[in-house]
């Protein structure tokens, strides 16, 4: 369904101080972001660390909002984000029971908070996923680059089974940047879809930097959605530019294309994502379905 109409009207916020003006000149209730990251403190120092050590195209990609659990939440909450979730995701087997515990406790103490889960391709997967489900999980996230592991895993086949059939939507990291994996790629996950073509799969960073590729994917499966996490910011620009080319056909897949931004595994403000998307010139209805509407229909809220 196209949303493309004339240019935005709203004025891009300035700064992270500006959000709530942003959302309130589009008559938004607020935003919902559907790729925040909530962890382990343990795991979550981790991952910050391997963003200290990356570089590319000369870029630091030091995170921007290294604060404690509590701090994080204050933030997206003044900037009236009001649903958001905790993209928490393994890197070896007997990793993900532990991860889904801890997020369960994080979604009872948090509200606001879409209860999130996670996999790794292992005996026990579809047990555990079956019981995350029954828990009232409202999202997965499935990081193939992290994982290194293959979606086409036999082991994971009855997992995206659960999935579909349950519909649950799963965000899936399965583009190639910001680095390749060994499975990742457009063409290994459409196996997958073309197994479970009733998957809702939220396909991370537009496919970054496949995006051609999994734009045309999004629009050959209803199910596949895409999030804008930190596409078309000037940071990735320098690294893995947005062809313009495509923006028209982001009009017409207006009805499914989810806000995300990788708070707070971001380089620069939470602004700077909203910026981008006014930028591309799609129009108010775009980005107030983009920034909460189409979020809020998928999720019931």
């Amino acid at each position: 369904m196209s949303l493309a109409s004339d240019p935005p009207t709203v004025r891009p916020p300035l700064d992270d101080s500006d959000i709530p003006a942003f959302w309130q000149a589009l008559g938004l209730p607020g935003l919902i972001d559907v790729h925040t990251h909530f962890m382990p403190d343990n795991v979550l120092t981790k991952v910050w660390a391997y963003f200290d050590d990356f570089t590319e195209a000369g870029l630091s990609w030091k995170t921007h909002y290294r604060y404690d659990e509590e701090r994080r939440l204050s933030l997206l909450r003044e900037f009236g984000v009001r649903r958001f979730t905790a993209m928490l995701y393994p890197h070896r087997p007997d990793m993900a029971k532990w991860l889904n515990d801890w997020a369960a406790g994080f979604a009872a103490r948090t509200p606001d908070c879409l209860h999130t889960s996670t996999f790794f391709p292992e005996p026990s997967a579809a047990g555990y996923v079956a019981e995350a489900i029954e828990a009232g999980t409202r999202v997965f996230k499935a990081h193939v680059q992290v994982g290194g592991y293959d979606p086409r895993d036999p082991l994971l086949d009855p997992v995206w089974g659960l999935l579909a059939e349950s519909g649950t939507p799963v965000v899936v990291h399965c583009g190639s940047g910001p680095e390749p994996g060994r499975h990742t790629g457009p063409e290994i996950f459409a196996e997958v879809l073309a197994r479970h073509p009733s998957l809702i799969a939220i396909i991370a960073h537009m496919g970054m930097p496949e995006y051609t590729e999994f734009l045309a994917l999004a629009e050959s499966h209803p199910g596949v959605r895409l999030d804008t996490t930190m596409t078309f910011t000037d940071f990735t620009e320098e690294m893995r530019p947005w062809p313009a080319g495509l923006t028209p056909r982001l009009a017409d897949l207006g009805d499914r294309v989810l806000l995300g931004t990788d708070f707070p595994n971001i380089p620069y403000p939470y602004a700077r994502q909203l910026e981008a998307l006014t930028r591309l010139g799609l129009g108010d209805d775009w980005l107030r379905a983009v920034c909460h509407d189409n979020a809020a229909r998928l999720f019931a809220l």
